[in-house]
């Protein structure tokens, strides 16, 4: 989600006649756009900007900000963190970034700066505004892509006990329906073969609306979606068990484009500590889910994410996640140990786990998951499997990466298919999370 908020902010500055770079010595303006959801991604950000904001060489008017969850949470106690930063925006202010950092640097260059600034403007802006979830609609020019996210809706009303996310996001808002389809249509249009839609908790788009025919919003817009053409792949990420009904399960018995792959989190496999965390689901209705969609896509794949180390997570909790990993024979997980995050229940709990526990915990459920992975990733060999061709492999130029419908990487030769095209191939080889194929003539 924040890469696709990313790419709206840096559109509407291409629209405005900036031009992106890749090297900082160059930027007349340096955005980062930042993450809550662990203290880690924030200390990231803040030294970041630290060290940006001291190189001795780096034109004076420079305007540099912060975006996203950390200023939401944060506000203008950043600017006593960092000084020299100028901006400070919010979840709900994407579009305004522009604006404001466009009229800040403009009045920097008329007022002909030479010297290195100690201190930022300090700019604030995180307030609500009314629509703030439509302003998410713009997409930077194709460069050869075949992929795409769509956001069409924003915010969370979950009140996870661990989780940062609400106060930052704020509640839910969803796209029109109408915009959403037309935003596609123009993707499509300009090459887009897949779309993954995005949502904090994207099963509960248009959860205000009535169910017609048995099928939610959520459901009625997958359904929407299938009927583009040109549209050949449909992803949605990453959706929550309330609100996960037979409609949505149904739908992977009579939409083909919907992808054979769903990211599932999972959090724990223990009812206790499912409980503490405030996420109201039983473990034995999150795996029954799990069933009843392999039931329906017998080649689904499942990814999910797990807390380890939540706070009062004994060993027979831990046994019982463990557990639940086993009985789903998940594709891949990712394992993250209980980060405490401010102003949150699960902060203030006791029985707070040692990080040596944590850590034990994390190594050995990896293993784990690893395991399983592998071992489903090599069942494939030998097998045709359907790969979109995305582009060159980040680890060999020579080479061309493609995905399957499970969202499996697939490595071929680089000279076997064009980027965009829809290919079978014959899985050669296996080195655990990577797959080798050749294409079938």
């Amino acid at each position: 989600m924040n890469e696709r908020d990313s790419e709206q902010v840096a559109s509407m500055f291409l629209a405005g006649g900036y031009e992106l770079t890749q090297d900082e010595a160059e930027a007349d303006i340096i955005l980062i756009n930042t993450c809550s959801v662990r203290e880690k991604a924030e200390l990231k950000a803040l030294g970041k900007m630290g060290l940006l904001c001291a190189r001795p060489t780096a034109k004076p008017w420079v305007v540099y900000g912060f975006m996203g969850c950390m200023s939401q949470s944060r506000g203008a106690s950043i600017f006593r963190e960092v000084p020299r930063v100028d901006v400070v925006t919010g979840t709900r202010q994407y579009h305004n970034v522009y604006r404001i950092c466009n009229r800040l640097l403009r009045s920097r260059l008329e007022q002909g700066i030479t010297e290195p600034l100690r201190k930022g403007a300090h700019i604030c802006s995180t307030e609500h505004e009314d629509g703030f979830q439509n302003a998410i609609r713009d997409h930077l020019p194709s460069t050869g892509s075949c992929t795409a996210f769509v956001s069409i809706m924003q915010g969370c009303e979950m009140r996870c006990s661990y989780c940062i996310v609400p106060s930052t996001r704020g509640e839910e808002c969803s796209r029109p329906a109408a915009d959403i389809m037309q935003e596609v249509r123009e993707l499509v249009q300009n090459g887009i073969k897949e779309v993954t839609l995005l949502g904090q908790i994207v099963n509960r788009y248009g959860k205000d609306e009535p169910a017609v025919n048995g099928r939610s919003a959520f459901v009625r817009l997958l359904e929407d979606l299938h009927e583009i053409d040109g549209l050949e792949r449909i992803r949605f990420t990453s959706p929550h068990p309330i609100g996960f009904r037979q409609d949505l399960v149904n739908a992977y018995t009579y939409l083909p484009k919907l992808c054979s792959h769903i990211h599932f989190p999972m959090q724990s496999g223990s009812d206790r500590i499912l409980q503490l965390m405030r996420r109201p689901y039983k473990n034995e209705k999150y795996l029954k889910l799990c069933e009843d969609m392999r039931a329906a896509r017998p080649d689904l794949a499942i990814t999910t994410d797990i807390i380890v180390g939540f706070p009062g997570e004994t060993d027979e909790d831990y046994a019982q996640t463990k557990a639940a990993v086993e009985r789903i024979q998940f594709d891949n997980a990712f394992i993250f140990q209980y980060s405490p995050r401010r102003d949150t229940v699960a902060a203030a709990m006791e029985n707070q786990i040692c990080l040596r526990v944590k850590e034990e915990r994390n190594h050995d459920l990896l293993e784990v998951v690893n395991r399983i992975a592998t071992a489903r990733n090599h069942a494939l060999v030998g097998s045709q499997q359907t790969i979109l061709v995305e582009g060159p492999s980040k680890n060999n130029p020579e080479r061309l990466q493609g995905r399957t419908s499970q969202n499996k990487p697939v490595i071929i030769p680089g000279d076997s298919a064009e980027i965009g095209s829809i290919i079978p191939v014959r899985i050669t080889e296996c080195t655990g999370f990577t797959l080798y194929g050749e294409v079938k003539k």
